[in-house]
C-alpha cells in the first residue's frame, strides 16, 4: 500500500482539500478529504485525473521544427508539407521508429498525457513489402510504450488509395498499402504485439475516406471487435472540394449518411463543416478528435468548437504531428482559436461551468477516454491511480483555488507545471522528468543524426 498526500485535489464531486489516497495494485483503494499526511506517506501539491492523447503520429516528431522553411517558389500548404512528410518516411528503419516513438511518449507523459491513442499507418519496408512480422512497426511502438511506461491504445491504419474515387496509391504511399485480407493479418499480429502491455487497447482506423471505399471500411470494421474506430476527416478545404466532386456530398455528412457513426467513433479534425453536420456529428455521441497545435501549425482552419460544444458535442485534444507536445497548450489553443475566430472570450463556457481551464480540461479528460476505448479516469476507489500533480509553488498558480488553478495552468504558466505523473500508481515523472528522459533523449539524438546524415 503506498500513501499519496495532496494539499488540493479535483474529485468527482469537485474540488477538496487535504486529500490523502491508498494506492495498491495500481488501484486507488480510498480517498480521505480533509485529512493529515499518514508519516510514510508522499506528499504534493495539487492532483489532477490524467489525459488521453487521443492520435498521434508518433514517428512524425522527428521532424518537429524541420518544416517551417518555404518548400517552394509557391505557396505552402498542408499538401506540401504531407510530400516532405513522404521523403522523411521513406528512411525510417524499425529501430528508428521506436527510438522516435520513445522519445515522444517521454514527452507526452511530461505534459500530463498519460495514454496515447497511436494512428499507426506506417506499416512495411522502405520498398513496401512486407516484413516477416507484419505488425513489425507495430511491436516496435508496444516497445517505446512499454520501456516509458505510457499507456497503449494502438489504431492500426487502414489505407488502400490515393483519394476519393478509388484512385490508385501513388509511389510514395507503399508503406501504407494493405487490401483487407492482408489488414486482417495485420490486425492479428498487432493484437499479439501489444497482448503483453498492462491495460493496452486494440483499435481499427480506416485512415480517412479519400483512402478507404464504405464497402473497404464495412468489410475492415469487425475485425476492431470492441475497439474504438478513428477516422481522419474533413481537415482540409481541398479534401471537401474533391469529396463534393466526387459524390456531391461533403465528408461528415457522407460518412454519417453510409455508416452507423456512435460512441466508439473518433472523427479527427473534422475541421470543415456545416452546421448540419455539426450537429449530426454532436447527436451521434462520437468524439471529435482535436489537434489544435498541428491543426494550427499546418494551416488547416478552425473547428466550429463552439457550436458543437452547445449541441453537447464530445471532444478530445491529440498531438497529431507532434511538433510540439503540450496538453495544457493544445487546450488553450483550442480555446483562443475561437476568441480569434468569433472575437469574444471564454468562448465554450457556459453557465453551468463558467471556468473556461475547467470546462476544456473535463471535456478533454472524458472525450479522451471515449475516444482510446477506457472509461474516464478519476480520483476516485476503485479508479486506475493515473493522476498528474502540479508544482503548487509555481508563481503562475499563487493564491489560486479551485477552478482558478486549471486556468492559470492551461492560460497562464510559463513553463510546463507537471510535477509528477503516476500510471496505475507507478511514478513516471518526477519534477517534471521521466525517470528515463536522459537515455531515451540520446538515442532519439543519434536516431536523429541518422536520419538527417
Amino acid at each position: 500500500m503506498t500513501g499519496l498526500w495532496f494539499r488540493t485535489a479535483l474529485l468527482p464531486g469537485g474540488w477538496a482539500a487535504d486529500v490523502r489516497l491508498d494506492v495498491a495494485e495500481g488501484r486507488i483503494q480510498s480517498v480521505e478529504v480533509d485529512a493529515p499526511p499518514a508519516p510514510d506517506d508522499e506528499c504534493h501539491g495539487i492532483a489532477l485525473p490524467a489525459l488521453c492523447n487521443l492520435h498521434s503520429h508518433a514517428f512524425q516528431r522527428v521532424m518537429a521544427g524541420l518544416t517551417e522553411t518555404r518548400a517552394s517558389a509557391g505557396a505552402d500548404s498542408f499538401w506540401t508539407w504531407r510530400a516532405m512528410m513522404y521523403r522523411f518516411v521513406d528512411r525510417i528503419e524499425p529501430e528508428h521508429i521506436e527510438a522516435i516513438a520513445a522519445q515522444a511518449y517521454v514527452e507526452m507523459l511530461e505534459a500530463g498525457f498519460v495514454r496515447v491513442a497511436e494512428f499507426h499507418y506506417l506499416h512495411h519496408a522502405r520498398d513496401g513489402g512486407f516484413y516477416d512480422n507484419i505488425a513489425e512497426h507495430a511491436a516496435r511502438i508496444a516497445a517505446a510504450a512499454e520501456q516509458t511506461g505510457i499507456a497503449l491504445t494502438l489504431v492500426p491504419v487502414f489505407y488502400a488509395h490515393a483519394n476519393f474515387g478509388s484512385i490508385a496509391p501513388d509511389p510514395v504511399q507503399r508503406r501504407f498499402i494493405t487490401n483487407p485480407d492482408q489488414f486482417g493479418c495485420l490486425m492479428d499480429a498487432s493484437r499479439r504485439a501489444i497482448a503483453h502491455l498492462p491495460g493496452a487497447v486494440l483499435g481499427l482506423a480506416p485512415h480517412s475516406l479519400r483512402a478507404a471505399t464504405v464497402a473497404e471500411i464495412g468489410a475492415v470494421l469487425p475485425l476492431c471487435q470492441s475497439g474504438p474506430i478513428h477516422i481522419h476527416i474533413a481537415e482540409q478545404s481541398r479534401e471537401v472540394d474533391d469529396c463534393l466532386a466526387w459524390c456531391g456530398r461533403r465528408p461528415v455528412e457522407y460518412l454519417l449518411d453510409n455508416m452507423a457513426v456512435d460512441e466508439s467513433w473518433c472523427l479527427i479534425h473534422a475541421t470543415h463543416m456545416t452546421a448540419g453536420e455539426t450537429a449530426r456529428l454532436a447527436a451521434s455521441g462520437a468524439v471529435a478528435g482535436l489537434c489544435p497545435i498541428t491543426e494550427a501549425n499546418l494551416g488547416d482552419g478552425i473547428f466550429p468548437a463552439r457550436d458543437y460544444a452547445a449541441a453537447g458535442g464530445r471532444f478530445g485534444v491529440g498531438s497529431d504531428s507532434n511538433i510540439l507536445i503540450d496538453a495544457a497548450g493544445e487546450l488553450r489553443q483550442l480555446e483562443y482559436s475561437q476568441r480569434l475566430a468569433l472575437r469574444g472570450r471564454n468562448m465554450l463556457t457556459t453557465v453551468e461551468t463558467r471556468s473556461s481551464g475547467r470546462l476544456l480540461f473535463d471535456a478533454a479528460r472524458h472525450g479522451g477516454a471515449q475516444a482510446s476505448g477506457i472509461a474516464a479516469v478519476e480520483i476516485a476507489p476503485g479508479h486506475s491511480a493515473d493522476l498528474v500533480s502540479l508544482k503548487l509553488h509555481d508563481t503562475s498558480l499563487t493564491a489560486r483555488r479551485g477552478d482558478a488553478l486549471l486556468d492559470s495552468w492551461i492560460f497562464a504558466a510559463r513553463q510546463s507545471l507537471v510535477d509528477c505523473v503516476w500510471l496505475q500508481g507507478r511514478r513516471l515523472v518526477s519534477q517534471g522528468h521521466h525517470l528515463l528522459r536522459d537515455s531515451i533523449s540520446s538515442r532519439f539524438r543519434r536516431t536523429l543524426g541518422v536520419l538527417m546524415g
